[in-house]
């Protein structure tokens, strides 16, 4: 079959088989052409808990899958590929946090959207990228605890003075990577170009950077924007997907390595496999991580307002 055909297929079998596919936006062009939604992992859990299909196709990694179970438990949650995890995701886990908290006993725990389920269950709140730094000034504890991404976390910080916020060593091992010389060689090759970063870089390059904002803000900012051309600081796809939907802009990576393998592991082939009821992992929480792990997502709704 060519890869129209199996497009079609997909989306002959996903709406037979009464399921709902979402697509992060680090996956591939082919992919995201298939999908009923297209963002950041938050919102396409969100987007998800309105929809009636009893059958959710995560195309992303296990954290989102987990979230979109917790915020759906009554439908049917499926990982596109079963070894899609995170590597920030997986450097802290509940048992590391639980010894740590006697030494933070006056803290407010926020956790990063990019968690497990599990860690989720004995944090306060969770954070997106977009909202982390609304949601710890409305806080009222002044003493924060973020985890587990040091470099958005001391992004936080910086626009949150008032806040006592300590760090741990975690973060996204990809984001981090670029570092102040990648920006200074990407202007050269590109002089005029704005440099759009994701506050998964280090606080270095954040300061290099002309915006700073979560995968869907840097979109919308060259959505809006009257440039022409952005050197665009996070996962390589952004820039490509960038160039399908503007094709009079320019748009380049700011280094050629940020590439999420994890991301990257889910196939189109995958996603047909899966919609056919042969590929993928089931996504399984039990009731009790579910409800305390929801907790903390409710707190954060709560929090994000004005």
């Amino acid at each position: 079959m060519s890869l129209r055909d199996i497009q079609d297929e997909i989306l002959r079998l996903k709406k037979e088989n009464d399921i709902c596919i979402l697509a992060h936006s680090y996956q591939a062009h082919e992919i995201l052409e298939v999908a009923d939604f297209v963002g950041d992992s938050y919102a396409l859990s969100v987007k998800a808990r309105g929809v009636e299909n009893n059958t959710l196709l995560m195309c992303g990694v296990r954290f989102m899958a987990e979230t979109c179970k917790i915020l759906s438990p009554e439908k049917r949650v499926i990982l596109s590929h079963p070894d899609a995890g995170c590597a920030m995701a997986d450097m802290m886990d509940r048992e590391l946090i639980e010894q740590l908290k006697p030494k933070y006993k006056d803290y407010t725990i926020v956790a990063y959207v990019n968690t497990t389920a599990a860690l989720k269950t004995i944090c306060d709140v969770c954070v997106t990228s977009s909202s982390a730094v609304k949601i710890v000034n409305n806080i009222e504890n002044k003493n924060i605890l973020f985890i587990p991404d040091c470099n958005l976390g001391a992004y936080v910080a910086a626009k949150c003075p008032d806040k006592n916020i300590k760090l741990l060593s975690g973060g996204c091992p990809i984001h981090a990577a670029v570092n102040e010389r990648d920006v200074d060689i990407a202007r050269r090759k590109h002089p005029g170009a704005k440099v759009l970063v994701h506050p998964e870089c280090t606080p270095e390059v954040v300061e290099k950077a002309d915006f700073t904002g979560s995968t869907s803000e840097i979109i919308d900012y060259a959505r809006r924007s009257s440039d022409s051309e952005f050197i665009i600081g996070t996962e390589l796809s952004i820039a490509e997907h960038l160039k399908y939907e503007f094709p009079d802009k320019k748009f380049y990576p700011l280094s050629v390595g940020l590439v999420c393998k994890n991301m990257k592991l889910t196939t189109l082939m995958d996603v047909y496999d899966c919609v056919r009821g042969v590929g993928g992992e089931e996504i399984i929480l039990d009731e009790k991580t579910i409800t305390d792990a929801k907790r903390c997502i409710d707190e954060m709704i709560r929090l994000n307002h004005d």
